[in-house]
């Protein structure tokens, strides 16, 4: 058996997801995800420049050989743009083994370990009310875990994932469009002083069963992160997101000295070595690598093993910017998973993304549920992918109120 072509498609109802398809001589082909949030054309431009030329003629049941001839076979190892370029090939090769075997993905895996896996939605709001009322909206529609965030009173703009106008918190995406950055403005005491306690409201509302997760999206200093943290343990968090920039990891050690609140790193992590030793040391809870990004459905099985020896669980980035071809590969993996966390969960399911990326994967009450369909489950429609093209953005920069650039 032998890979024959490939080909690279670019764009996607509101986003520019890359998508793979491989094929093979034997008419069975698979399909993966390459999208690089707001930087999508440079994987799109590696796999079409280097690695699909690379792939013509090698057996598609190689996988591991393949990641390996990849990764290991480039001087320069690693980064953002390789990795979900490697991703995309390693995730549509598994979907072609699914599919010669005639089996779901997850049965390669070891079969399931749970009927559905628990997902999170994201609730925002432009002051503490409207989040209230985001809440709310979830919690009527059967979500058991909502990430919660909120417009800080007296911040100079919005922040992280909150809109600027009341009554937007449903479904609510920032505006990535434009090649110029827009400028979010920070205030760390500000946040500091303010989120605690709306925390606490929030779960004097919503009662004890309900899990709530805070994203802090790296703003915080570690000593501030060790700070914040304790502050909001009566809160019951099921987690706090990036509290602190990761690339010091030694730091979040002292993070743990001063609070127990469970800890989510990860979501911009390459493999294995960006988290090893997070792992190791048992810094973390949750690790939050999204199959795309870390490299494919190969490299990230072994990141769920080494997670699984230190109480780590599992919590896959779920942002809009992965395709239901990501989601599908996670969706696999999360119900194979004996450490399975939670999983990210931002509505894809439009009539128009569904005409793209068909599949039979469904979302029910607050849990994902796999198809049983061969392979990852979901299909790519050229036709309907010709209707789109790419249209370049940016993720938002932060600076401080004196002007000093600051973390995202």
């Amino acid at each position: 058996m032998k890979i024959t072509d490939a080909k690279v498609f670019v764009g996607g109802p509101g986003k520019n997801y890359v998508t793979l398809k491989i094929m093979t001589d034997q008419g069975v082909y698979g399909l993966g995800d390459a999208t690089l949030n707001n930087r999508e054309t440079l994987p799109a431009a590696y796999l079409q420049d280097f690695l699909i030329p690379n792939l013509i003629g090698l057996d598609p049941r190689k996988s591991e050989d393949i990641w390996q001839f990849f990764y290991r076979g480039a001087y320069f190892r690693g980064g953002p743009i390789a990795m979900a370029a490697y991703g995309a090939i390693d995730m549509a090769l598994w979907d072609i083994k699914g599919k010669l075997a005639g089996m779901p993905l997850y049965q390669l895996f070891g079969g399931k370990s749970r009927e559905g896996a628990m997902v999170y939605a994201h609730a925002t709001g432009a002051d503490l009310e409207d989040l209230m009322d985001s809440i709310a909206h979830y919690v009527e529609k059967g979500y058991k875990a909502v990430r919660v965030q909120c417009g800080i009173p007296g911040m100079p703009s919005a922040s992280y994932a909150v809109p600027e106008h009341k009554g937007a918190g449903k479904h609510y995406i920032s505006d990535f469009s434009g090649i110029r950055p827009k400028v979010e403005v920070w205030d760390t005491g500000r946040y500091m002083r303010y989120m605690p306690g709306a925390l606490a409201e929030i779960r004097d509302r919503f009662g004890p069963d309900l899990h709530i997760l805070h994203d802090v999206h790296h703003r915080l200093l570690p000593r501030e992160a060790a700070e914040f943290a304790k502050a909001v343990e009566p809160a019951g968090l099921f987690w706090l997101e990036d509290p602190t920039p990761a690339e010091d990891q030694d730091a979040l050690g002292l993070l743990r000295a001063h609070a127990t609140v469970p800890i989510a790193i990860g979501e911009v992590f390459n493999s294995i070595w960006d988290c090893n030793k997070l792992i190791e040391k048992e810094l973390i809870d949750f690790i939050r690598v999204a199959v795309t990004y870390a490299g494919g459905i190969t490299p990230v099985k072994r990141i769920v093993d080494l997670a699984g020896m230190h109480h780590v669980r599992t919590g896959f980035h779920g942002a809009p910017s992965h395709s239901p071809l990501c989601m599908a590969a996670q969706a696999h993996l999360n119900a194979w998973a004996p450490n399975f966390g939670i999983q990210e969960y931002l509505v894809l399911g439009t009539p128009a993304c569904d005409a793209l990326f068909p599949s039979d994967h469904r979302m029910e009450n607050g849990l994902f549920h796999v198809s049983d369909a061969p392979g990852l489950g979901v299909d790519f429609n050229e036709l309907e992918a010709a209707r789109y093209k790419y249209t370049p953005g940016s993720h938002p920069i932060v600076r401080l109120e004196d002007g000093t650039l600051w973390n995202y």
